[in-house]
């Protein structure tokens, strides 16, 4: 064998096993996404509204009736206001942050929010508003700001904001209380 076909056969040589360890790891590629795809443990779109699946039988018990009747007597949101913890609202507002700032007029992605509180809607004039917020009238009052704050996209549908909402009555009680304090 001269130095030649030595040379050539170095190279095919790795070549060829350079090919075999990335055609292993191709296929082991596949084979984890075809394992994720048929034994995934996530909603995938079959679950609930929450994104958990839910499974199993309901059985009914004398006690669910009870149970029933305490959550349809929830508590009024202007009692949560009164009972509300600004300092607990303070913590609440780092979800807030990111776009929205406290002094006044120093706006970030969204308007400032010094002074939300009773403040008309879309009011802060270097702030550009979306449509949606500028055709509404009214005022920021603690039930708007509440409504607003569960779910901003159906509250003013092709607002600019994009954040999904709080859920929790109590934060939003308590970000409410703690707005209040800000400017007002």
């Amino acid at each position: 064998m001269d130095e030649t076909e030595r040379d050539m056969f170095d190279t095919m040589t790795m070549t060829k096993a350079g090919a075999a360890v990335i055609g292993a790891l191709l296929f082991f590629l596949l084979g984890s996404w075809a394992a994720d795809s048929l034994y995934s443990t996530e909603a995938g779109g079959h679950g609930g509204e929450d994104g958990h699946t839910e499974t199993g039988y309901m059985i009914a018990t004398e006690t669910d009736g009870d149970a029933a009747e305490e959550e349809e007597e929830a508590v009024p949101f202007a009692d949560l206001l009164a009972a509300a913890d600004p300092a607990k609202g303070e913590k609440v507002w780092g979800k807030c942050r990111a776009c929205h700032k406290l002094e006044d007029g120093a706006n970030g992605t969204g308007p400032h929010l010094y002074g939300i509180v009773d403040r008309q809607i879309a009011n802060v004039a270097d702030f550009n508003y979306s449509d949606a917020l500028a055709g509404l009238d009214g005022s920021w009052t603690a039930d708007e700001l509440n409504e607003w704050l569960a779910n901003p996209k159906a509250y003013a549908p092709g607002n600019k904001m994009t954040y999904a909402g709080l859920k929790k009555e109590e934060d939003r009680a308590n970000l409410i209380a703690y707005l209040q304090t800000i400017g007002g």
